[in-house]
């Protein structure tokens, strides 16, 4: 039974991890988030057979070998068709998981990491490099979708208190399917001509685990009540997933959520944007994804090979050095999922992107004085390991949890459909057009992502308020004061922390 206290009404106990949202949160993240990760480094180790292959495709069908040019805007192509199809899956996000829910839209989406991994598998023996192109943006649209939900079902079924170590839980796949994509990329692994195209099938692994096993853990409860108000399944669904049978002051916050959205209805992209209430979260959550993906990050995980080499590595080195860093990825992921709840979300945004800030400079002057300073190729890699640090620590995992508290019910979908749209584009950018601007610039490329940090630090400081352990009405109203709402209390103000006000007293937002 829940503790009562002022008024007899019931106050809310900490959540804790039980099993069967530990498991909802491991399968979610496994099936989706794994497959983000993978196939964001998958092609990077055996690029150089990859573009062998079409080399030798093209020549076998036109009798002359490809121009230098026209391979590296193949290669480029194949490389961000990947982030491209992420964007056309973030155009995905707010219908399907709006009709199917939050679970169902998983599942559905295993569609397109299975299918894709077929294309791939056969792509040497059918001798078309046309399928890799076409199976890239295909799983790419599979990553777009698990990037938004994934996030969006765990933060919806986690209690508060473990809200943010339970949302980092995707980025710690990503970062483990990142580093599974870089240790089997080894060359004495399946890094080499025969091996690459069982490499690239093996993503349809994860989304056939999921598929068999998340259809026996509950949907979003918050979705059955304020989308379907199925109140007798959400009972059931967070009675499992809390492991007690008083949730009562739950169901309470959930349903004083949904009263003060009853006006809204389900909020599309554009009354999204005309929504004075939500301006500041919108502006927000862009800012922090556009500054996650054009910090360089993803150059650094597509091209690592070409960044160490430029560095002076020896070729056979690169390999191990790839592998070192995406360990250090992942163990910075683990770290911040037990630092999250201690330290806040802003802190960490603004360590993160201070680190990788100075860690581009770094590069930067390092790069430029490899060929007179013997020990200077040292120097490079560990400015590449503290740029991974750094983004791990904060850019990396903490734009979706903030993303995921900062937007209520009906608006979360739309909100994250912005977000995702904003992410891989600016990952389709990156992904595009380093190659060419690594040939102009140089090293001097990493000033760009270094100014991008700076800016990104400069706006977290001035906008962006602490949310964790704060309920989504508490962050709605957080943002009130800039947003230039009013706000409306009903009888009176919010209740004492721990306790909730009645139905009739939620919170509601009107323009002035």
């Amino acid at each position: 039974m829940a503790d009562t206290e002022e008024w007899g009404k019931p106050v809310e106990r900490k959540g804790r991890l039980t099993v069967v949202l530990a498991l909802a949160t491991l399968i979610a993240a496994f099936g989706s988030s794994f497959q983000y990760g993978y196939n964001v480094s998958v092609v990077n180790s055996p690029s150089q057979f990859m573009q062998q292959f079409y080399n030798t495709t093209y020549t076998e069908r036109y009798h002359s070998p490809m121009e230098e040019n026209i391979l590296t805007l193949l290669w480029s192509i194949s490389v961000s068709m990947f982030p491209l199809g992420g964007f056309f899956g973030s155009l995905m996000v707010a219908p399907l998981a709006n009709k199917l829910g939050r679970k169902g839209t998983l599942l559905f989406n295993n569609i397109f990491s299975i299918v894709p991994a077929i294309m791939m598998g056969v792509s040497e023996i059918a001798k078309s490099y046309e399928i890799i192109i076409v199976a890239r943006f295909i799983v790419g649209i599979c990553a777009g979708l698990s990037s938004t939900v994934v996030p969006m079902y765990l933060g919806e079924i986690a209690p508060k208190n473990l809200r943010g170590a339970l949302c980092i839980v995707p980025e710690l796949f990503i970062t483990f399917g990142i580093l599974c994509a870089q240790v089997l990329g080894l060359r004495n692994i399946l890094g080499n001509s025969t091996g690459w195209t069982l490499m690239l099938g093996l993503t349809g692994i994860p989304a056939a685990i999921q598929l068999l096993l998340l259809p026996f853990f509950p949907e979003s409860p918050r979705y059955m009540l304020i989308q379907n108000g199925d109140e007798q399944k959400t009972t059931k669904a967070l009675q499992r997933l809390r492991g007690w049978d008083d949730v009562d002051s739950e169901l309470l916050e959930m349903r004083q959520e949904d009263q003060s959205e009853k006006a809204e209805g389900h909020l599309s992209v554009f009354s999204l944007l005309a929504q004075r209430s939500l301006r500041w979260q919108l502006i927000s959550i862009v800012v922090m994804m556009m500054g996650q993906q054009l910090s360089g990050v993803n150059a650094i995980y597509y091209y690592a090979d070409i960044i160490y080499s430029s560095a002076g590595v020896r070729e056979s080195d690169i390999q191990y050095v790839t592998v070192g860093t995406g360990a250090v990825n992942v163990f910075m992921s683990v770290i911040a999922v037990f630092i999250v709840e201690a330290s806040g979300r802003r802190l960490l945004l603004l360590c993160g992107f201070g680190i990788c800030c100075g860690a581009s400079v770094l590069l930067t002057v390092a790069l430029n004085l490899q060929e007179t300073v013997t020990w200077m190729p040292y120097v490079s890699i560990a400015s590449v390991i503290i740029y991974i640090i750094g983004h791990g620590m904060g850019p990396s995992p903490i734009p979706p949890v903030v993303g995921t508290e900062m937007f209520r019910q009906t608006a979360r979908p739309a909100a994250f459909m912005v977000a995702g749209s904003v992410h891989w584009l600016s990952n389709f950018v990156v992904g595009l057009i380093f190659p060419f601007l690594e040939r102009g610039l140089g090293p001097y490329s990493f000033i760009i992502f270094a100014v991008i940090c700076l800016v990104t630090l400069i706006y977290i400081w001035l906008v962006v308020p602490e949310t964790k352990e704060k309920t989504f009405l508490e962050v709605f109203q957080m943002f009130a004061k800039s947003n230039k709402v009013e706000l409306n209390l009903g009888d009176g103000d919010l209740p004492p922390k721990g306790l909730k006000e009645s139905p009739e007293d939620a919170l509601k937002a009107t323009p002035f």
